[in-house]
């Protein structure tokens, strides 16, 4: 009997070793979390097919500079027969690998990260609930442009309306979709004309219509 305790104390210890070092492994495998040097952030909204790589580099870009937080929010819909806050599996399962992308490119750029899902009845709706939710100083968007889905004139015009903060405007090319798992192609600098608009609106964050 006491030899067969010997043995299951002996087990026991081997297996907690065991996991100690595995962990230990994973702390030192798992990159540690980029740290924000300032309280700024960068709200980066975008939707289902319409990830923009110029935008999300412009963000980055910003966010390194200012030591700020990148927001990345993705706009889900919900359709008027469910209830707002109904589970949206098939959309989070588009949202997650997208998230995902922003997150490595962002600890790539050294940028810290806090991902959202905002939720809204069409992508006029989520938006207004992202920039209520929200806290930021910045948003950055992608307009859509031919062959390139994002948000119209109309979703711009409505945002510079009611969002409080500076907003900048990117206009992507047809090849600008960012794709998860894949590298991404070069893009042009968010400088050249035609394809940024900054704009500063002071004020608070004001309701729908």
């Amino acid at each position: 009997m006491t030899t067969v305790l010997i043995v299951v104390v002996v087990i026991l210890a081997v297996a907690v070793v065991a996991l100690a070092g595995a962990r230990v492994w994973d702390h030192f495998r798992r990159p540690a979390a980029v740290q924000a040097t300032s309280s700024r952030r960068i709200l980066f909204p975008f939707v289902a097919g319409a990830l923009s790589q110029r935008a999300l580099d412009a963000a980055l870009r910003l966010a390194k500079t200012e030591g700020a937080t990148l927001v990345p929010v993705f706009l889900a819909r919900v359709s008027l027969d469910l209830p707002l806050d109904s589970a949206l599996p098939r959309q989070c399962s588009m949202a997650m690998p997208l998230l995902e992308a922003v997150e490595q490119r962002a600890t790539e750029a050294g940028v810290p990260v806090d991902s959202r899902i905002d939720r809204g009845r069409n992508r006029r709706h989520a938006l207004r609930q992202a920039i209520a939710q929200e806290r930021y100083d910045r948003i950055v968007i992608a307009a859509a442009s031919e062959g390139s889905p994002g948000f119209d004139a109309e979703d711009v015009a409505w945002l510079l309306e009611h969002a409080a903060g500076e907003i900048v405007v990117l206009r992507p090319s047809e090849d600008d979709q960012l794709t998860p798992g894949l590298r991404r192609t070069p893009a042009r600098g968010p400088r050249q004309r035609g394809d940024v608009h900054g704009v500063s609106r002071a004020g608070e964050t004001a309701s729908s219509r």
